[in-house]
This record gives structure tokens, sequence and C-alpha cells, in this order.
């Protein structure tokens, strides 16, 4: 399948009338088995509280260096807060941007049964900005409803009950990540983000309007998402690829660094099931399962069922420098299995 750009889906088709929502499942269906990544339209989402998002993330990227570091993740066993710029890795490489991670708030497991539940635990919110607190909440709120809709729409379109997926996301471990690429002059494209798939089920983007540099790989090229008005851009993760013993793919994307003295904002909103939970496996009907590839064997980046094996897979990762503050032990076991 030759392709150029991400295929676009109107999600308020699941609002006008049986036809109009069968229409959408199909087309969900099909970007995702073919492509992994679509723009989604008609969620709802107002340009005020886009706006809102926006501002919050320029003010917290304004702050003094001073206020930013007070909450910088090496303070985090559960990897959260902010992280400096040359801060993570992706593929053993440096990351070009800044962020802040925010989880679900919850008190810290003080005695763990599995490893994965060290990612349990508080954010790191900055002193100085306690409004960015209620916008991402009311980010959070707004995003999860549109993930579940969509959610309910992928096990539709599979053949299997609508809510084939929600004891799974009882209890979700999403993650807020609000990010900020700056620019570069250097004479290469930098790596804002290095080719990666995401570890959990869905992610929906939203990204600084006017500002390109996501590229998404099919068919061993790379094609540019640069933000399209209104939408988000929705990628599967990992789990939706296991679930579906790989008829969904979990795609490769990165960022290249802006030009300087531009930069970029980006949130994206991973909406993942509970730490111990496990997707289940999708009964495909038998068309859908002629199609299915397996999942993806990778030696170095198994895909584990349980999220949370998954997840902290991820963060071990990309932050070796909290990982070593705060896990020795768990750096230590993984060395010794490599």
């Amino acid at each position: 399948m030759s392709l150029t750009s991400l295929p676009v889906l109107d999600l308020s088709l699941l609002d006008q009338g049986p036809d109009a929502a069968a229409r959408f499942r199909e087309q969900l269906r099909e970007a995702t088995h073919e492509v992994g990544f679509f723009y989604l339209v008609g969620t709802g989402i107002t340009p005020e509280l886009e706006e809102r998002l926006l501002r919050a993330a320029r003010d917290f990227f304004a702050l003094p260096e001073a206020d930013k570091l007070a909450i910088e993740n090496v303070r985090s066993p559960q990897f959260r807060g902010y992280t400096r710029v040359g801060g993570e890795l992706t593929g053993g490489r440096v990351d070009w941007r800044e962020q802040i991670d925010i989880g679900p708030e919850r008190e810290a497991v003080t005695d763990r049964v599995h490893d994965y539940d060290i990612l349990t635990g508080p954010n790191l919110w900055p002193e100085a900005l306690p409004g960015l607190r209620t916008v991402v909440a009311e980010w959070h709120a707004t995003l999860t409803a549109v993930a579940s809709r969509l959610l309910h729409a992928w096990a539709d379109s599979l053949g299997a009950p609508a809510e084939l997926f929600d004891a799974s996301f009882a209890d979700p471990q999403t993650l807020i990540k609000i990010v900020r690429y700056p620019g570069t002059d250097a004479p290469e494209p930098q790596q804002g983000v290095g080719a990666h798939k995401d570890s959990g089920v869905l992610t929906l983007l939203w990204v600084e309007p006017g500002k390109g540099g996501l590229q998404v790989e099919h068919e061993g090229a790379w094609i540019d998402a640069p933000p399209v008005p209104g939408a988000f851009v929705v990628n599967i993760g990992e789990l939706l690829e296991y679930a579906t013993q790989g008829y969904l793919i979990a795609t490769n994307h990165r960022v290249i660094s802006p030009r300087f003295p531009d930069d970029r904002i980006s949130v994206p909103f991973f909406f993942n099931p509970g730490l111990d939970a496990r997707l289940p496996l999708v009964e495909l009907p038998a068309e859908l399962a002629a199609e299915a590839k397996g999942i993806t064997a990778d030696p170095h980046n198994p895909i584990h069922g349980r999220y949370g094996e998954n997840a902290l897979k991820s963060r071990l990762r990309a932050h070796p420098d909290v990982a070593a503050i705060h896990h020795p032990d768990l750096v230590a076991a993984r060395a010794a299995t490599a």
C-alpha cells in the first residue's frame, strides 16, 4: 500500500446513525491494520482548551531553570517530573527535548510485589505554576473519554464485544508528557526523539499548530505527519498488536528537531491499562485472523503481555540515570540477563 500522508478519521461519525458508525469502525480497523497511525477529527475538544494547554506548557518551560530542576525526574523513583534536554534516551541515543511526565496520582508502593510496582506513586508539580495541575486534570478527563470511545469502536470493528477491554482499564495507567523540542542549528537533522514504538495501547498526540517534525515509518519509508487543525495524531501501541496477534500493528515513529530559533510543543496522552492488566486476546473472525502477521519478534524489544512489564522496560531504558539512582537492583538484574 503506497502512502504519502496519514488517513483522516472523524470520530463524530459514531453519533450519526448506524451506517455512519459502521463506516467509522471499518476505517478505524483498516487504518490501524495497514498503517498503525491516523489523524482523528470530530473529538469535540474545544480550541479554548487547546489554547489553555499550550499556554500552560509555554509557561512551564519559561520557568527559571531552578524551578524546573526542583522537580527533576531524578528525584522521583516513579520516573515522574521534569526531564532536562538530553535527559532521555531512545535506541541508546540522546533525545533533544525537555518534558514533564505526569501519571495517575497515587501513594508510592512501599513493599513491591512486582518490579513494575515502582511505577506507582505521586507526581512532581512546579510550585511556581499551580494552574498547570488544573488544566492537565481537564485534559486528562477529556482525552480519557475520547480514548474509551476508540477502544469500544476497535473491539466492535474486530468482531468482539465493544466492552472487551473495559475490565483491563478499570484503573488505567495513563501518562501525559508535555514536551518541548528546542531548535537546533546543527547541519544535519537532529533526533528530537528516536524511532520507537509505544509500549502501551493507544496514544492521542496533540501538536502545536504549524509545527512539523513527526515522521511515521511505513513500508521502509518515513512519512511526514504535520499537525492538522483540530485533529489528534493517533497511534496504537505494542499491547494492541499483542492482543490482536499482529493484525493491528504498532508502528515506528520519530521526531526531527526543529531548526533554530524555532521550537515545538507537543503533548502525547498515553491511554494504558492497569499495571497488572493483560489485555484479552481478541478472537478475530476467520477473514481477519488470516491477515494477522503475529507479534513482532525483536530480541532487543520483547513485547510483554502484562502492561506493567512493558512499561517498566520502557522506563528503565529511557531513563538510565533515574534507574541507577533509585533502582540499582533492577538495573543489575537486567544486566545479568542481557
